[in-house]
This record gives structure tokens, sequence and C-alpha cells, in this order.
């Protein structure tokens, strides 16, 4: 019997296995350039000097792939997800190619920064095209999957980080990306469908720049603040107010913008305010922990890049196994509340025996905190985007999702930089007369070896025990974020794909938009 003619108006849709691969590409990428450079930092800063200036490496990929996301969610409402994606990709390749041409930290971080500006549109993108795909409880299988595949690249940036910085240099840690974004450019553009036509759409250039102002100047402030100048100095009270005032007059115009960055009704949602809470308390600890732990083995402990990436597996396999455990889970029973909860208990006592090494603490006891550590992280970044994309209505997911992705990059920002300020300050307090003079701020395991004895356990010790108040922090974080989660209202998570909003978050839409003064479409 023959078939009947697909009509000539209907696109014929790659699968969605075909489309989910895509997005594990494009995520993989992404997080690779944030995770690659982790373990290469103090060959790096012994190369182009700039102790002082590390965490900037991170930070300025951070906050630039931060400020970004809102305007990404925009821009694939505009002109598509897959035009949008290339040209990150794009952009993202250009950044790649930069840092590998830096020869001082000053051009490394702005490579840096425009690589972030390129990884931002990655992220939300990809997020939002699964949202259009799956339904809502089979999502949380797909999220778990993508949290593996994050864990994989966690695992395998430090790794082939501290290996090619060991047998190559470090300038390639940067160009392998170039190889990797070619091939995801590729199966981008034969699994993602060009939009068709072109919604006309209003984008809030205004909140665009004072998000950007606000974050900028907050993240400075905790940077230079204890470090470059004191805490109550012009400069960083100047900072502070100016990041408040851009905030303050962000708000303002979100209230009367036709299209916000970030609609002030979501702010009433619970699922979004609780989940985006927890995540960017969460990203706090996580990007600290993978920045400061492979300085502590290289430094403290002497092990070589490609033995301090070796050292971090533990942390991977938690986070990898619980990501992919909880995803299941919640596609499984429909629910996901007890998942944050269980998993913020577990990441606060990981943290915490963190804060308590030294030079004595054997290695197989800092691979079970590091295994805690990876499973209290894992679970949260599953979670927190299934529920929120299935608590807001279907015109809401993109700019909810980037608003996820959002908080999480603005608490791995502000956490990077906090951690960064706490470890100087700390650094200094402790090493006193014995700090390392010249060499334009190099600080690394050759020159501390070259010490005299005495004075080379002094630094030792001295770089552990700074390290303390960073994770100690770090856990105090994921205990606010465990008494957080109990505040979760858990909604049922819907089995198709739905092109009105469920009753129970219509409510709270329209109670949400009462609130604001804000229709609700």
């Amino acid at each position: 019997m023959s078939q009947p003619a697909a009509s000539a108006d209907a696109p014929q849709a790659p699968s969605v296995g075909l489309i989910i691969g895509a997005v594990a590409v494009t995520l993989l990428l992404a997080s690779l350039g944030q995770t690659i450079v982790s373990t290469a930092l103090p060959r790096i800063v012994g190369e182009l000097g700039g102790l002082d200036h590390l965490t900037w490496v991170v930070i300025a990929y951070l906050l630039s792939s931060t400020v970004v996301a809102p305007i990404y969610g925009k821009l694939g409402d505009l002109y598509g997800r897959k035009i949008v994606l290339q040209v990150a990709i794009v952009i993202f390749l250009i950044g790649a190619a930069l840092s590998a041409m830096a020869s001082s930290m000053t051009f490394l971080i702005i490579a840096r920064t425009v690589q972030g500006l390129g990884g931002g549109g990655l992220m939300v993108v990809a997020m939002t095209v699964v949202a259009d795909v799956i339904p809502p409880r089979q999502r949380g299988k797909i999220q778990g999957v993508f949290g593996a595949v994050f864990g994989v690249s966690t695992v395998a940036g430090p790794l082939l980080g501290g290996f090619i910085v060991e047998h190559l240099n470090w300038q390639w840690i940067f160009l392998i990306n170039l190889p990797l974004g070619l091939v995801t450019l590729l199966v981008i553009g034969f699994a993602l469908k060009s939009k068709p036509d072109r919604v006309s759409h209003k984008i809030d250039y205004m909140g665009f720049v004072l998000l950007t102002a606000a974050l900028s100047a907050f993240v400075l402030a905790t940077s230079l603040g204890g470090n470059t100048f004191p805490w109550l100095s012009v400069q960083i009270i100047g900072l502070v107010a100016f990041s408040i005032a851009s905030l303050l007059a962000f708000v303002w115009v979100e209230a009367h913008a036709p299209e916000p960055v970030l609609p002030l009704q979501l702010f009433r949602n619970n699922t979004f305010v609780i989940t985006n809470a927890v995540g960017f308390l969460v990203g706090m600890a996580m990007f600290g922990s993978i920045t400061f732990l492979p300085l502590y083995l290289q430094t403290a402990k002497g092990v070589s890049p490609t033995g301090s990436a070796l050292q971090l597996l533990p942390m991977m396999v938690g986070l990898i196994g619980c990501s992919t455990l909880s995803g299941f889970l919640m596609s499984r029973t429909g629910r996901y509340k007890f998942l944050p909860i269980a998993s913020t208990s577990v990441l606060f006592l990981g943290l915490a025996l963190l804060g308590t090494m030294n030079l004595s603490t054997p290695d197989w006891m800092i691979a079970i905190f590091m295994f805690l550590v990876g499973a209290g992280i894992g679970p949260v970044n599953s979670v927190g985007v299934t529920a929120t994309q299935n608590a807001v209505s279907p015109n809401l997911v993109g700019v909810a999702t980037a608003g996820n992705t959002l908080f999480r990059q603005i608490g791995g920002s502000i956490g990077v930089s906090v951690f960064g300020a706490i470890f100087s300050s700390s650094l200094a307090s402790q090493l006193g007369d014995a700090a390392l003079a010249g060499g334009g701020g190099a600080f690394n395991a050759q020159a501390i070896q070259a010490l005299p004895e005495a004075t080379r356990m002094q630094v030792l010790e001295g770089f552990a025990a700074a390290l303390h108040p960073v994770f100690l922090t770090a856990a105090a974080a994921a205990a606010l974020a465990f008494f957080l989660a109990f505040a979760l209202r858990e909604l049922p998570l819907a089995n198709s794909l739905r092109k009105e909003p469920d009753a129970e978050v219509r409510a709270e839409e329209q109670g949400a938009a009462a609130a604001v003064g804000a229709p609700v479409n």
C-alpha cells in the first residue's frame, strides 16, 4: 500500500536522538572551555607571571558568558536556535584562538572574555532546544545524561589540560577547541532546522547593559578588594555602590520593558526562585572547588598537572554517577524535591572535610572528600533546569532557562572572585616574611622547591592553611542551599509537550504577574 505523500510545507524534522546528540556535543564544547584551563593555571602563571590575577583567567570567561546568557535567549526566539548556536560557536572559537596567542596575562584575560561571549550562548540555546522536543518528565532523564556529559568534560578537561602542558605547551589547551568546534558546527548544521519565519521581538538592550554593569562592578569589587585595594577603599566602595545603583535601575527598566531580559513575574515563581538560589550557591562551591583543588594538589602536594587532574577523578565520578541517577529517578517517579535536599547535605559534608586538609592528609582521604563534593553537585544541575522549565508556561521557557544558567554562572563568577580574594588575603597572612619576591608575581612549585628546607615547609604549610577558609566558606554556602531547598514547591512533571501552561502553572503566573503589574501572555 502506498504511503500518503508528505505535505510540501511540512519540514522533515531530524530525529530527536540526533538533536540530543547535537546538544550534547555543544554542551561538551562549552564545558570544556571552562574546565580545561584549571590544571594549566599554575604553569601559565609560572610563564606569564601574575599570581594575583590567576582567578581572572577563570572569571573573565565566567563573567562574559554570564552576562550574555539572557540576550542569547532572546536572539534564539528572534532568529531561531540554529543560527544563534552557530554564531556563538564561531565567537567561542575566535576567543580560543586568541587565547593561544597570548603573550601576557592581560591579553589572555581579554581573549578569555571573547571566548566566554560565545560560550554563554552554547549553554542557554542548547538547553532551550531540549525543552522544545522533550516532555518535562522525560527531560529529567536527558538532563541527567547532560549532567554526565558535563562531568565527563570536567574529568577530561583538567586531565587533557594537565597532559598538554606537560608534554606540549599550554597554548594547545585552547587550540584543542578548534577541531571540536568545527565538528560541533557540522553536527548543529545537520541536526537543527533553520527557523522559516522571523518573529518580531523588542530586545531589552537597556536591561542588558544595566545587568552587565551591575555584575561586572560587583565581580571587580570582590576580585580587587583585599588584594589590589583595601576593602574599605574609595575604589571598592565606589564599585559596590555602582553595582547596587545599576541593579536598582535594572529592576526599574525590567518593570517597564515590553520584553524584559528577565520578566519580574518570574521572581514570584517559587520553583524559579528556589532552584536558581540553590544553583547560585552550588555554583559558588563548584567553580571554587574546580579552581582551587588543582592549585592545592600541585603546589602544596607537589603533584604534576596531569597527576592533579587524575586526583580529581573521584569528584567527577561522584558528579557523573549522581547526576545520571537523579535524572532517572525524576523520570521514573516524577518527583524531584528530595534530590536537592539530599545532594546539598552531601556537598556540605564534602566541603567541610576539604576545609580540614593539611600536608599530612592521605590521598585516599582526600579522594573520599572529593567524591562527596561531586555527589553533592551532580543532582542540583539536572534538577534545576528540569523543574524550572516544568514550572513556567511555554512562552517563558526560553527566558526561564536563560535565567537558570545566568544565576548558576553568577554564582560561579562571584564564587571564584570571593574565594580568590579570601585565598590571597589568607595566603599573605600565612606566609608573612616567607613570601616569595620577584618574578613579576610568578609563584609555582618549582620556585618553592628551590627554597631552603625550613622556608619551603613554612610556605607549603601556609599555602595549605590558606585554602581552609576557601572550602569552609563554600561549605557555608552549601548549608544555606540545603535549608533553601526545603522551600521548593514540587509540581507534577508533565508527560507531554505543552502548548499551554498547566492550571497550577497558570495560576501561579497570574498571581506573579498581578504582584508586579505585568501582563500574562
